[in-house]
């Protein structure tokens, strides 16, 4: 007996035989190679001249010879070389893609609206995360830039404080698009919700139900969004009388990825005099993060402690209790990103005006900030 296995590893077929009388095994790696106008050239009897030129419909071939070759073309599932027609058009029909987590429910359906207008436009999407770090941002930007992308989408990473790098490429002419974490020193396009609004609708709304004691978890400092969200929590707290703490805003290198940053920050909440009656969690992670480490600490929400935040998961409704958010239009982001991004790089001329979209979110009321063991006092004005 003769037992033959296939393995598939970095494009090659290693072919492994063993015989059932002295287990002996042999190797064979067979590399992948892809079928080329020079293959098809030689089995027709044709130049490949003549194949290139049938296969881009030329007029110069005859119409006996394109169907030969088309049909062999077909038969043998042959497909241009994009590396090849990459050089020679000097583009590579693809966007690189540049977020700091793929498995985030915002970033999941912006990356969902960037591909299908990249795929309408006949561009490939390559997507890379970040994970908040700087120094994984920068090795991703050099791949891409290394493909010969056409042109880059970012939404920066929550350590990055130095943007040379981007500069650099938009200095050398790389067509570049921001969105949801924008670089303001860079004047591109850029694609943002109103953080501010969103951030203030929510607090507005927990000061009308009662709530008086309002912390802020926040993503990293430095980010736009960040700065935009707090503004928008400030302005709230002050429209209404309110006299915010320092003491209550908190911040999350990292945005939550690392839960462990997020129980810290709520543990010195607790010990904060007057402790909190509510939290506002600036960010997805921070919004689920909170809710899961604050049942850990057998806190009741929304009885002991109100939570709202922004989130784009669809199981914020699903889980005990149902979570208020502020919903991004995390798709359209991605979709008018990518239109912008695909103007760019088809420009025939310098582009010298941008745009700067900022589109609204959606407050959504559920269980966990609804006081109902406050009665609603009137609202200072």
């Amino acid at each position: 007996m003769t037992i033959h296995l296939v393995f598939y590893f970095d494009n090659c077929r290693i072919f492994t035989f063993i015989t059932g009388k002295n287990q002996v095994c042999q190797q064979y790696i067979m590399k992948f190679e892809a079928v080329t106008i020079k293959d098809i050239a030689k089995a027709l009897g044709l130049s490949t001249s003549t194949v290139s030129r049938a296969l881009r419909d030329s007029y110069e071939i005859s119409p006996e010879t394109k169907k030969l070759v088309l049909e062999y073309a077909e038969k043998i599932k042959y497909h241009p070389n994009p590396i090849a027609l990459s050089l020679k058009e000097r583009r590579s029909r693809s966007i690189g893609v540049i977020v700091s987590e793929i498995a985030n429910s915002f970033f999941s359906q912006a990356i969902d609206g960037i591909e299908s207008i990249a795929y309408k436009n006949g561009y490939n999407v390559i997507i890379s995360q970040s994970r908040e770090s700087f120094e994984r941002e920068v090795i991703n930007l050099h791949y891409l830039t290394s493909r010969s992308i056409d042109g880059l989408i970012v939404s920066v990473a929550s350590e990055t404080k130095d943007f040379s790098n981007f500069k650099e490429l938009y200095e050398r002419g790389m067509p570049l698009v921001f969105f949801d974490r924008v670089v303001n020193e860079i004047n591109t396009h850029k694609v943002t919700v109103d953080n501010y609004q969103g951030a203030y609708d929510a607090t507005d709304y927990l000061i009308g139900n009662g709530y008086r004691q309002i912390a802020a978890i926040a993503n990293s400092e430095i980010l736009s969004i960040t700065k935009d969200r707090l503004a928008g929590y400030k302005a709230a707290l002050a429209d209404h009388g309110i006299p915010g703490q320092e003491s209550f805003i908190k911040y999350c290198e990292h945005g939550g990825l690392n839960l462990s940053e997020v129980e810290q920050v709520i543990t010195e909440l607790m010990n904060e005099q007057p402790i909190p009656d509510a939290i506002l969690a600036l960010g997805d992670k921070l919004t689920t993060g909170s809710l899961r480490i604050l049942k850990a600490k057998k806190l009741q929400v929304p009885g002991d402690i109100g939570l709202i935040g922004f989130s784009n998961s669809d199981t914020t409704e699903l889980i005990e209790p149902p979570l208020s958010i502020i919903k991004q239009p995390a798709f359209e982001m991605g979709e008018i990103a990518t239109d912008l991004l695909i103007q760019l790089i088809e420009s025939k001329r310098p582009v010298t005006e941008f745009e700067t979209k900022k589109l609204a979110p959606q407050l959504i009321i559920r269980e966990s900030a609804k006081n109902e063991l406050i009665s609603v006092r009137p609202v200072q004005q």
